[in-house]
């Protein structure tokens, strides 16, 4: 498999500092095979290791049981007070994620500009990785109606997920040649969907057989949680031992990649100086904003069905936890099998045209969830199956298409904005999901105003010329889109 990335920079994009220039991609050698591997193997078991903290912490577990907890600390209206403010005891969570995404977006964007011109990828991708991990350790201590202390570990643990899987899909484009991205994209989400799912087999088996073991169904959800981050930190090892320090290129170029890129004694100031000229660089590339627009709202959709699932289903459908637990061990099973099903399905007909079907499947399935009868698990877990068929494929085929609409060596600044709206970290979503339940009281209502972002998205993609997009930043074009 080689690993083909032009090498120059756009002519109206030129580097403010020749120091801080990102050194090109280029193809592996034909005796490097091995290490392409190794650096593929390492970068799977990143989205295995990542994905314990979206499947067991944001989709199933997290939501319910903060919910619980904050109507313990409720007034008698069933408000709670965060900093002042008066808010529904049910609308805490949806606003938590929302605000931990606002304020990982500059997180997000200034430690893309960093990796770029320092060329650290792996070690801020790593090191954020482990803040997120003790932040989701932490919430072990999560109990009572200490709803303040969920809160905050939420939002350290999100923007933490948020920027190491941002830096981690800057590596994408020195994975895999034009032809092979949406093959290795696939497979990483059925890694990341399989190492989830993996886990929540135990939680599932810990949460059932909970009073055999002396606990509580409180205790035994804490420790649910606190083991998504002891595996996110575990497995982070992997990607630690077997990627280059520098993002979307070969090994064999990683050492005159390092000297193009080392540091020019002021890292953050000249990063600030590098994301303004990336911010204004970026309006010479107006289609690959408009697939950037059209990725953020129908993902953002996306997001919030998974991060807000379990609460619909355990406080308008009535759902046990156990439940809960099986459907979205149903989602990641069957995401195995979607992700790789779409990613066929996209060799042969494009990404484009794959996502846009998937964008369909996802508007009958909300459809299917809005006039689903409540206390009927079979009918909840058919849901789920539809939510797996297209969850993985629509957000793999997502990542690779975009790899090839970012001007070469700004990979990790251009997918820190993609990241904004990608797995744990949409905002616009779970705001409106909220605002709709505060204004109506009303799941069912929240649930269904998450249709405008698949349809807006639909339509904007449509007419993404994606062929233009690519030639536009001087990327070599797939023979399928």
């Amino acid at each position: 498999m080689s690993t083909t990335n032009p090498a120059t920079h756009q002519p109206d994009d030129p580097p403010t500092d020749p120091s801080a220039t990102p050194a090109p991609s280029t193809p592996a050698p034909a005796d490097d095979g091995r290490s392409l591997r190794r650096m593929q193997f390492g970068w799977y078991i990143n989205d295995w290791a990542n994905a314990a903290f979206s499947a067991t912490v944001l989709t199933v577990f997290l939501g319910p049981y903060l919910t619980t907890v904050a109507k313990e600390a409720a007034d008698a209206a069933g408000n709670v007070h965060p900093l002042g403010l008066t808010i529904r005891a049910g609308s805490f969570f949806p606003y938590t994620v929302s605000f931990s995404v606002l304020l990982s977006v500059a997180v997000m964007l200034l430690s893309g500009t960093v990796a770029d011109r320092t060329g650290r990828h792996k070690e801020l991708m790593c090191g954020f990785a482990y803040i997120g991990s003790l932040a989701t350790m932490g919430m072990f201590f999560l109990g009572g109606d200490r709803y303040l202390l969920g809160g905050a570990l939420l939002v350290v643990a999100n923007i933490s997920y948020a920027v190491s899987v941002a830096l981690s899909y800057a590596y994408l484009p020195g994975l895999a040649s034009p032809d092979e991205r949406d093959k290795v994209s696939s497979k990483g989400w059925a890694y990341g969907y399989a190492g989830g799912g993996l886990l929540l087999i135990a939680n599932l088996a810990l949460f059932q057989g909970h009073d055999a073991f002396g606990l509580d169904s409180g205790t035994a959800v804490r420790i649910c949680l606190a083991s998504a981050g002891l595996w996110w930190a575990l497995f982070t090892i992997v990607p630690m031992l077997r990627l280059p320090s520098r993002a979307g290129i070969a090994p064999a170029a990683e050492a005159s990649a390092a000297e193009g890129g080392k540091p020019d004694g002021k890292p953050v100031g000249g990063s600030l100086r590098e994301l303004a000229r990336t911010l204004r660089g970026m309006r010479k590339h107006p289609l690959t904003l408009l697939y950037l627009a059209a990725f953020l709202c129908y993902n953002d959709g996306i997001q919030t069905v998974v991060s807000q699932a379990s609460l619909y289903g355990s406080e308008e459908l009535g759902m046990e936890q156990t439940s809960l637990v099986t459907a979205v061990l149903l989602v990641q099973v069957v995401a195995i099998g979607g992700a790789l099903l779409l990613g066929r399905i996209a060799h042969r007909y494009g990404a484009k045209r794959t996502i846009l079907g998937s964008l369909v499947g996802w508007v009958v399935t909300l459809a299917l969830g809005y006039f689903m009868p409540a206390h009927q698990p079979v009918w909840f877990y058919v849901l789920a199956c539809m939510i797996g068929l297209v969850l993985g494929g629509s957000q793999a085929l997502s990542r690779s298409l975009f790899s090839h609409l970012i001007p070469p060596g700004r990979e990790a600044e251009y997918f820190s904005f993609y990241k904004i709206s990608d797995r744990g970290t949409s905002w616009m979503g779970p705001l409106v999901f909220g605002l709709a339940y505060q204004l109506t009281g009303s799941y069912r209502s929240a649930i269904i105003s998450l249709l405008v972002f698949f349809v807006i998205g639909f339509v904007v993609l449509l007419k993404v010329p994606v062929r233009r997009a690519i030639e536009a930043v001087g990327n070599p074009v797939p023979e399928r889109l």
